[in-house]
């Protein structure tokens, strides 16, 4: 008998437990839904920007953040703009 009180028990919670996570699940939906419907659009993602390599490391960076060298050749940072141009 008591095998069947423990067992009805645990039928219980776990039936409560279930009950109460699809609500929540339920209630979560609606929020991504109302989320969705007021939030704005993604802002929009600027176009493609031409990577070119450090001549000293290798390094690829964004064209407009390369730093030029004599000669036509791109360094991503003076340190290496400055080592690429001492003799060597």
């Amino acid at each position: 008998m008591k095998y069947l009180l423990v067992l009805a028990v645990l039928w219980i919670a776990i039936w409560l437990w279930r009950k109460n996570r699809r609500e929540e699940m339920r209630d979560a939906q609606r929020e991504r839904a109302a989320k969705a419907q007021r939030a704005p659009a993604a802002p929009a993602v600027g176009p493609p920007q031409a990577m070119v390599r450090c001549a000293h490391c290798g390094l690829h960076l964004p064209a407009t953040d390369a730093i030029a060298g004599p000669g036509g050749v791109v360094y991503c940072s003076t340190a290496h703009r400055q080592a690429g141009a001492a003799p060597g």
